[in-house]
C-alpha cells in the first residue's frame, strides 16, 4: 500500500485547497448575511435551492467517480478508457438533464414554490450539470496525483466567487449612487438572483482549465466496459443519493414541514448557522480526496486492514480535535453570522457530532466498496436516510430545525453502527476501538464542562469563560500527546534529522 507518509502529504494539499478555499468562502457567510435580513427569508431560498443541488449532483455523476478509481486500477482495463467511459457517461447524462431543465424550467419552478423566479431553476440546473461533469474530470487529477493542479482550480473558483460576490453586495450599490447610467442593469432587490449567476460564471470558467483533459477523451465510450461500470456503479448511487438525503433532506423537506415565509425565515437561520458547523465537512472532503486513491491503488497489500486501522483513530483524534476547537469558541465563530441569526447557534454541535459520524461512516465504508459488494452501502445509507426523515417528519413541526440536527445524528449513527457490525463480520479490520471510544468520551465531557460553565454562570465575562474552554481545549491535546507519545517521538525525531540535513 502507498505509505501513511504519501497519504499525509496529498491531505495536505487537498486540505489547503479545501480548508483554505471554505475559509475564503466563510466570507461570504457574513456577507449574506448581513446584507440579507433573517426575517426576508432570502438566505432560506439559498439554503434549500443549493440543497436540491447537492442531491442532483449525486443523482447525475451516478458514482462514477469511485467507478472510475476502481477500474482505472484494474490490471485487465486501461485506464484512460475507464476515464473516456466514466467522463462520456456522466457527460450525457447530464446534458440530458440541462435541456429537460431548459425546457420545462418554468413547471418545475411552479411545484417547487419558485414561479416568481423561474430562472433560479434554470441558472441551478446548469451548474448542476457543469459541476457534474467537471466532477470526472477532478477524478481524473486525483488518479494521476495532480493535487496541485486539482487544488489550483477549485481555488480559482472559490477566489472568482468570492471577488464578484463583494462587487455585488458591496462595490455595485455604491456605483449605483455616483454611476446610474454605467449599473443601471443591476438591481438591489434582486440580490438571491445574483448569487445563483456568479456561481454559473465561476462554473462555467473553471470548465476551461480542462481542456488539456477534454482532450484525453479519445476513446469516447467503450460500451462493453460501460455495462461493466454500471453493474458496479449502480447500488453506489443508491447509496450516493440515500446518503446526500441524510445531509440536505432536512433543508428540502422543511419548506413543506413548516410552510410559508416563517418555513423560509427558520431554514435560512438554520442554513446559515449551520456552516459553523461545516469545518468538519471540509476536513473529511479533504480526507476523503486523497484516502480513496490510497485505499484502492493499495488494495492488495497484505498490511492495508492495519493501516485503515490506524487512519480511523487519527481521523478521530483530529476531527474531535476540531469539533471542540469551534464549540468551545462558539463565542468567537458566531460573529461569522449577523445577530439575528445567532438563535440557531444551539444547533452547531449537534450537526459536528452528525459530521463526524459522517466521517466515520466513510472511513468504514471501503470494505464493501473493495468486495464489490456496494449494495451493502445503499441498505446502511438508506435506513440511515429513513431513521433521518422519520425524526424530521415527526419533530420537525414540533421543535423545528433543532429536530433537523438530531435528524442528521440519528442517520448518521444508524449508518455508521450497522457498517461496523456487518463489516467485521464480513472483513474484518482491527480498530482501535478503546482509543476512538476514549476520544469520544474525552471529548463529549469536555463540551458538557464548557455548557455547564455557561449555562450556569451566566453573568461570566466571554473572556473569562474562553479562558476557561481554552484549559478545558488545553486538557485534550495534553492527553492526546500523551498517549500517541511514541509517534509525536517519531516525527519529531524525523523533523530532526531532516533539518540536520
Amino acid at each position: 500500500m502507498p505509505s501513511l507518509k504519501k497519504l499525509v502529504g496529498q491531505t495536505a494539499v487537498y486540505g489547503l485547497s479545501s480548508i483554505l478555499g471554505r475559509f475564503l468562502n466563510y466570507l461570504l457567510v457574513p456577507l449574506y448575511t448581513y446584507k440579507i435580513a433573517a426575517e426576508s427569508g432570502g438566505y432560506g431560498i439559498v439554503t434549500n435551492l443549493y440543497a436540491y443541488t447537492a442531491l442532483l449532483l449525486v443523482l447525475l455523476t451516478f458514482g462514477m467517480e469511485t467507478t472510475f478509481f476502481y477500474f482505472a486500477n484494474r490490471d485487465d482495463v486501461d485506464s484512460e478508457k475507464a476515464f473516456s467511459t466514466s467522463a462520456g457517461a456522466v457527460g450525457l447524462v447530464s446534458l440530458l438533464f440541462w435541456l429537460l431543465c431548459m425546457v420545462f424550467g418554468g413547471p418545475i419552478a411552479n411545484v417547487m414554490d419558485y414561479e416568481a423566479h423561474p430562472e433560479f431553476i434554470r441558472i441551478m440546473a446548469t451548474v448542476v450539470a457543469l459541476d457534474s461533469f467537471q466532477a470526472i474530470l477532478f477524478a481524473r487529477l486525483r488518479y494521476q496525483n495532480r493535487a496541485f493542479k486539482f487544488a489550483a482550480l477549485k481555488l480559482a473558483f472559490i477566489i472568482a466567487n468570492i471577488g464578484l460576490n463583494l462587487f455585488i453586495f458591496l462595490a455595485a450599490p455604491a456605483l449605483c449612487e455616483r454611476c446610474p447610467n454605467l449599473m443601471n442593469w443591476y438591481d438591489p432587490a434582486y440580490q438571491v438572483g445574483y448569487i445563483f449567476v456568479i456561481n454559473l460564471i465561476c462554473t462555467a470558467a473553471v470548465t476551461f482549465g480542462f481542456i488539456p483533459e477534454l482532450r484525453a477523451m479519445r476513446f469516447g465510450i467503450d460500451r462493453g466496459l460501460l455495462k461493466q461500470m454500471l453493474r458496479y456503479t449502480w447500488p453506489l448511487l443508491i447509496l450516493g443519493l440515500v446518503g446526500i438525503l441524510n445531509q440536505v433532506a432536512d433543508k428540502i423537506c422543511y419548506r413543506f414541514l413548516v410552510p410559508g415565509p416563517e418555513g423560509e425565515v427558520q431554514l435560512g437561520i438554520y442554513g446559515a448557522c449551520v456552516k459553523i458547523a461545516m469545518l468538519i465537512a471540509i476536513l473529511t472532503q479533504a480526507f476523503r480526496y486523497a484516502y480513496e486513491p490510497f485505499v484502492f491503488g493499495g488494495q492488495k497489500d497484505k498490511n492495508s486492514k492495519e493501516a485503515q486501522a490506524t487512519v480511523m483513530k487519527y481521523f478521530v483524534m483530529f476531527t474531535l480535535f476540531a469539533f471542540l476547537v469551534v464549540t468551545l469558541y462558539l463565542d468567537v465563530f458566531k460573529y461569522i453570522i449577523k445577530r439575528d441569526y445567532w438563535e440557531g447557534l444551539k444547533a452547531v454541535p449537534i450537526v459536528m457530532m452528525a459530521e463526524i459520524f459522517m466521517g466515520v461512516y466513510f472511513n468504514l465504508s471501503f470494505w464493501y466498496k473493495l468486495n464489490k459488494e456496494t449494495w451493502w452501502g445503499a441498505i446502511f445509507s438508506g435506513l440511515g436516510c429513513a431513521g433521518l426523515l422519520a425524526v424530521n417528519f415527526i419533530f420537525v413541526p414540533r421543535f423545528g430545525y433543532m429536530a433537523c440536527a438530531w435528524g442528521g445524528v440519528v442517520g448518521y449513527g444508524i449508518c455508521m453502527l450497522l457498517s461496523y457490525i456487518v463489516g467485521q463480520k464480513r472483513n474484518p479490520i482491527p480498530y482501535k476501538l478503546p482509543a476512538i471510544f476514549g476520544y469520544f468520551a474525552l471529548a463529549i465531557v469536555l463540551y458538557l464542562a464548557s455548557y455547564a460553565v455557561s449555562t450556569f454562570l451566566v453573568d461570566l465575562h466571554v473572556a473569562v469563560k474562553l479562558l476557561i474552554n481554552t484549559a478545558l481545549l488545553l486538557i485534550y491535546v495534553f492527553v492526546l500527546l500523551y498517549n500517541e507519545r511514541v509517534v509525536v517521538r517519531q516525527v519529531m525525531d524525523s523533523v530532526k534529522r531532516k533539518l540536520k540535513r
